[in-house]
């Protein structure tokens, strides 16, 4: 379970902190309306990039660790664009550029590790998700 508590400070601007986790510290995370708040922080939409793209690499560093697998510098860029009445995300592309080589055995196992992610299997099924990954040469 995770559970997180929100507090609306005004001017489009929320602050949110975890709670009820035994290893918690403490942390909190702003977020503020891009368009007409101060635009400062993380917008909601990119939050949700930021959960599914998170995920989608933690996933794959489960698979790394246990196969001693070296993931350290793969990154993974997450766009996320409305419909076109702007009312709900309709597009999430995520965009693996890995940092090294890997055998064809290990890219399979890593793009499945990065396909069995949760989160992105939580999505909306009319949210279209596409994902491409790009292996140094």
């Amino acid at each position: 379970m995770a559970k997180i508590s929100l507090t609306y400070d005004g001017l489009q601007h929320a602050t949110s902190s975890q709670t009820e986790r035994e290893n918690a510290r403490g942390k909190t995370i702003a977020t503020d309306c891009p368009y007409t708040g101060k635009g400062e922080e993380f917008s909601p939409l990119e939050l949700t990039g930021t959960g599914v793209a998170g995920c989608c690499l933690i996933s794959m560093g489960t698979l790394a660790l246990r196969r001693k697998i070296d993931l350290t510098g793969t990154r993974l860029d997450a766009e996320l664009s409305w419909t076109k009445h702007n009312d709900r995300i309709g597009a999430i592309d995520l965009t693996f550029t890995m940092a090294k080589k890997y055998s064809e055995k290990e890219r399979m196992m890593l793009e499945r590790a990065a396909d069995a992610c949760p989160i992105k299997h939580s999505f909306h099924p009319d949210i279209k998700i596409t994902v491409k990954f790009i292996y140094p040469e």
